[in-house]
């Protein structure tokens, strides 16, 4: 069965890129005349995604209504209010949209901007209850989520892996198949039950059940993408955004 659903965490502030996101979150930046989440809708609705359910927060009604003003009629977009967001992690997030975890699907980072090539090599690479995509580069940093792998097969991920230990990073795209989405969601339930449930990172969900063999990485190495953390990442993103946008004309014509 085709994958077709996709899971956004959207609910942040993106306090990093202030004063930029001080009235509006950074999944609402503009990158030549779209929205980061426009990006992102549009390059899972390339591949056949026509659900996605975005995870809200901070200045959720503004997101709401650009959400509305995307125009895919074959994509059906619903919201969830993440009303933790100021003291969750993205744990939280995915609590929250657990119940939206039933059947095959993809989890996004709200602040990753990727191409349609991208989510194409996913879900043609997804062999796994749960596969990471993962770029390389020859060395990572602190921030960095830090992926240690054998062949394929994930290991450990953490921004606290020692960089040494480390042989790839996450980008911020996972699918989910099989039997990987109940696993994934009983993991969230179990830690959010611990009393630091809500500042954990999702993927610290991942790295809980590497050891059973279940979590897979693909490669995207060689396609561009752009984390939008830091001021920065802005400029990054914006020239590849406008490198995708000049070329659509040249992909329509083709």
């Amino acid at each position: 069965m085709m994958l077709r659903h996709a899971i956004i965490l959207s609910a942040g502030q993106g306090s990093r890129l202030l004063p930029l996101t001080q009235d509006k979150p950074k999944c609402l930046i503009d990158f030549s005349g779209r929205s980061l989440i426009e990006w992102q809708i549009r390059a899972l609705a390339a591949n056949g995604i026509d659900r996605v359910t975005v995870v809200t927060g901070f200045q959720s009604e503004m997101v709401e209504a650009a959400l509305a003003d995307i125009g895919l009629p074959n994509v059906v977009i619903r919201t969830l209010f993440n009303p933790f967001y100021k003291v969750a992690d993205n744990l939280g997030s995915c609590w929250i949209a657990r119940d939206a975890m039933e059947g095959d699907f993809l989890i996004l980072n709200g602040d990753t901007l990727v191409s349609p090539q991208i989510v194409a090599t996913l879900l043609g690479g997804a062999s796994t209850p749960i596969s990471v995509t993962v770029d390389v580069k020859p060395a990572y940093d602190a921030d960095d989520m830090k992926v240690q792998r054998e062949g394929s097969r994930l290991l450990a991920i953490g921004k606290r892996l020692a960089p040494e230990a480390s042989n790839a990073e996450s980008i911020g795209i996972l699918a989910f198949r099989g039997l990987g989405p109940s696993l994934f969601r009983n993991q969230v339930e179990t830690m959010m039950r611990t009393p630091e449930g809500t500042h954990n990172w999702y993927l610290k969900a991942i790295d809980a059940l590497a050891p059973t063999g279940i979590v897979g990485t693909v490669s995207i190495e060689g396609l561009d993408w752009a984390e939008v953390d830091f001021p920065q990442d802005v400029a990054i993103a914006s020239a590849l955004a406008g490198r995708w946008a000049a070329a659509e004309p040249l992909r329509r014509s083709a």
